[in-house]
């Protein structure tokens, strides 16, 4: 068939008539085709299913938006954003008979004009500012803040929970509702879960294992992620993280600006003495004991549930459920470098920098990427949820992500210091911010220009509710 050869496309000015029913669409041009415009067909098989798209081609004006320079999102991406709608399930009692309600009211709070990605931003800056108060009361995480500072924990995450439960409300109140609310939703909640984990490790005084904490909270999402970009849902369970998860949390808080963060330095049997016959963890410290419950009555149960889900679809398509867990690999590379560098390290980086640890590998998880899904260019978390939203096709090939190629040499100048008594080549608090810095301004390149990309390609904007005038 013969191929396109001018890759143009425009948003602004044409009448979109699109059967979203069928297998494929046709948009019809105010002024009619151009001469010579042909629309191919291409077929991306998915785990040996079709998905079939179209293409949208070009008018003979000069053109406001050109494909080819589209980096993320492509000519495929940019027909199924018009086509995409959310798909969402939610189980979880305590959402729909207790928060929900609340929530519908909360929203009414909020002017009509105010847009909804502005309410996920604010939500956001909530737990930014958490890790703020955290960071200058406890910069180590391992002494105890004032309790105000715990309370305030707690408020500022449940500021962020209701924020971020709301944003869509608005989305539907003001009838603004695009395939860019849902990526810029769980781009700030991929940051969420590093900022946090460090206000939990300033109130728990978690040290060193605040990092943990954050892996337990980042593999949860992770696989979550990973779960929608194969079944097209996202599926909450009855008991999950954003709602009974983040709700234990504040509770926390709040509890422990009550008792004090020594509380949770004490032996598990002594901080619960109902619970001081449970072997091994009654001696351990009660944060250390947390993290161990929480990894066998939340972590496990919760991939379990995302492997299930994501197995009975690949079983349904015949496809390969290898191929698959292998989308995993990339968030075992960045965990295992970062370990990799926390055990050689010299400064130990862990237990004295630990909000640059988790700051820096939390903007890597966002833009993470060690496989290249086939026939598109959309890498990590934040590009797997944007090659869901796209609807790109499912499939590997190999590809290292730029934002992993920071740790081999931040590994390479630890294992230095063993060669030359202990000082590694490069001081490790520049080479940790240097890391930060890296990852954060892949994170910004990324979010940057995949939100400008969809707004053009969508007529819309990002922080207001007007669309834009042809």
């Amino acid at each position: 068939m013969f191929k396109y050869s001018i890759f143009q496309y425009y948003n602004d000015s044409f009448a979109c008539s699109s059967n979203h029913h069928g297998q494929v669409g046709k948009h019809v041009f105010n002024d009619g085709f151009y001469s010579g415009a042909c629309i191919e067909l291409f077929q991306f098989n998915w785990l040996a299913g079709c998905t079939e798209a179209y293409l949208d081609l070009l008018r003979n004006k000069k053109p406001k938006l050109d494909l080819e320079e589209m980096g993320y999102i492509g000519a495929h991406g940019v027909a199924a954003l018009h086509k995409y709608k959310y798909s969402g399930v939610d189980h979880s009692y305590t959402a729909k008979y207790v928060l929900q309600p609340f929530w519908s009211r909360f929203v009414k709070i909020f002017p009509l004009w105010m847009p909804p990605n502005m309410i996920t931003l604010t939500g956001f800056i909530f737990l930014l500012t958490s890790a703020l108060l955290g960071y200058i009361y406890s910069p180590r995480l391992d002494s105890a803040p004032p309790r105000w500072v715990n309370f305030a924990h707690g408020l500022l995450l449940f500021l962020y929970q209701t924020f971020d439960a709301v944003d869509g409300k608005q989305a539907r109140r003001t009838n603004s509702s695009s395939p860019l609310g849902e990526l810029f939703d769980h781009g700030c909640d991929a940051l969420a879960c590093a900022f946090e984990g460090l206000a939990f490790g300033s109130t728990a005084m978690c040290g060193r294992t605040t990092f943990w904490f954050w892996v337990i909270s980042a593999v949860p999402f992770y696989c979550a992620t990973w779960e929608s970009y194969f079944t097209n849902t996202l599926i909450l369970p009855a008991v999950n993280g954003p709602t009974e998860g983040l709700m234990l949390i504040y509770f926390a808080h709040f509890f422990t600006a009550i008792v004090g963060s020594e509380w949770w330095a004490q032996p598990f049997g002594k901080s619960l003495p109902f619970l001081s016959w449970v072997p091994f963890i009654h001696e351990i410290t009660t944060y250390k004991a947390v993290l161990f419950l929480m990894v066998a009555f939340a972590v496990i149960p919760t991939l379990t549930f995302n492997v299930c889900n994501v197995y009975k679809v690949v079983q349904a398509r015949k496809g390969s459920m290898l191929l698959a867990l292998a989308m995993l690999y990339p968030f075992a590379v960045l965990l295992g470098g970062v370990l990799a560098w926390g055990y050689l390290s010299p400064a130990d980086i862990m237990g004295n920098y630990p909000h640059l640890v988790v700051v820096g590998t939390g903007l890597a998880l966002g833009t993470l990427c060690v496989l290249d899904f086939e026939q598109c260019h959309f890498k990590g978390l934040g590009r797997m949820i944007l090659a869901h939203l796209c609807d790109e096709p499912k499939g590997l090939k190999t590809g290292m992500c730029m934002s992993l190629l920071y740790l081999p040499f931040a590994i390479a100048n630890a294992l230095t210091a063993r060669l030359n008594d202990g000082v590694p080549l490069v001081d490790e608090s520049l080479v940790l911010l240097g890391y930060c810095a890296f990852t954060a301004t892949l994170y910004l390149h990324f979010a940057t220009s995949v939100v400008h990309e969809i707004t053009t390609a969508l007529g819309i904007y990002c922080f207001r509710i007007t669309r834009k005038e042809a």
